[in-house]
């Protein structure tokens, strides 16, 4: 019984190992698609899809898969096609959220998004409702431990980057979308060798901004002059 027990203990884990393994080679599979549809499919001249095979490497993703997945997406195999869509809206208090995401199916997507926003008291807006709000940038993380953060800043300054964030678990570097290759050679040459743990697109969002008075007698009727009329701008 004992060992019976064990076998199913040891069944269950790599089971639930093998699930989470394969959901993450799905995500970056997305991510190589829409990498090779925006820009090509040779990576020497696709920075973002060199960065989703970096990725795939360090998941340990085998590179057939990765192969595969380039092939599906230059349309030299049949395979499942991905859209990229954004949506924008506001959560509760008036937080503007963008969600960008890839899926398959466009009609199922928009009523899962619609029912997460309206059961979260937020609400689905129009395409440029928010987005002004939002800048395209490229976003690296390194670890802090072991990094003298004064020389990262200024080797990352130097590649170009807009803004060198310290933290005592780690180091976030803020860089125009242009220029993240530059500043991640950079941050690899200070650290010999080792590259961030962490280097993506992102949208950056404004800050603290506040409504125009009659949105905030609309949304906020008699509390205008409360905090309840700023709003806060994050990405998902």
């Amino acid at each position: 019984m004992s060992g019976h027990n064990k076998w199913s203990t040891i069944k269950y884990k790599k089971g639930k190992a093998d699930a989470a393994r394969a959901k993450v080679f799905t995500q970056i599979s997305k991510e190589i698609f829409v990498a090779v549809r925006q820009s090509g499919a040779d990576p020497n001249a696709n920075f973002r899809l060199r960065l989703c095979i970096q990725k795939a490497k360090a998941a340990n993703m085998p590179m057939d898969n990765v192969n595969r997945a380039i092939q599906k997406a230059a349309g030299n195999l049949e395979g499942v096609a991905y859209d990229e869509i954004v949506y924008e809206g506001y959560g509760a208090g008036g937080v503007a959220i963008m969600v960008e995401l890839l899926t398959d199916n466009r009609n199922r997507v928009a009523s899962d998004i619609r029912y997460l926003f309206s059961r979260n008291n937020g609400n689905l807006g129009e395409t440029g409702c928010v987005s002004y709000m939002f800048e395209r940038k490229g976003r690296l993380t390194v670890a802090a431990e072991g990094v003298d953060p004064d020389e990262l800043m200024l080797a990352a300054l130097d590649a170009g980057a807009e803004d060198v964030i310290p933290d005592d678990e780690q180091i976030e570097i803020i860089t125009a979308p242009d220029e993240l290759e530059a500043v991640k050679n950079a941050v690899e040459d200070n650290r010999r060798g080792y590259g961030p743990e962490g280097v993506d697109p992102a949208r950056q969002a404004g800050g603290l901004r506040r409504y125009p008075e009659r949105i905030q007698q609309r949304r906020y009727p008699g509390r205008a002059d409360r905090e309840a009329g700023y709003l806060s701008s994050i990405s998902c």
